[in-house]
């Protein structure tokens, strides 16, 4: 399967950089794929989850709050406000990143109404990693 460079980066710096199979983002208009060749486009990101499929076909999930991407044929790049990475190997560092979703989920509430689903696909991350 082909894969492409997935940039994900904040005002803090760089979440995530790495070659992928796919990626699903929270768009504006609703959740969308993006695989390699996909036409190239700029868009708005709602908060929610980008779920990455990494090229051992495993998938690591980001929380996102908002932002834009700009993808291309060959790379996606995303710029948002605020990320917390939903991913670790030990059960305190997944406690951790788990404690830093609900921080932006938190800082968010407010101004989205589509924050319970946020936070259920969180819990669901959650326990899958457990």
């Amino acid at each position: 399967m082909d894969k492409f460079k997935l940039e994900i980066l904040t005002p803090n710096g760089e979440i995530f950089n790495d070659e992928v199979l796919s990626v699903v983002l929270p768009g504006e208009e609703g959740e969308f794929g993006v695989l390699a060749g996909h036409a190239s486009l700029t868009t708005l990101l709602d908060a929610g989850v980008v779920d990455v499929e990494k090229e051992d076909k495993s998938v690591e999930s980001i929380l996102i709050n908002w932002g834009v991407v700009q993808v291309d044929e060959e790379k996606v790049i995303v710029l948002v406000e605020g990320a917390a990475p939903i991913r670790g190997t030990t059960e305190s560092e997944i406690a951790a990143a788990l404690d830093d979703a609900k921080k932006l989920i938190e800082d968010i509430a407010d101004a989205n109404p589509a924050i319970a689903a946020v936070s259920a696909k969180i819990e669901s991350a959650a326990q899958n990693l457990l």
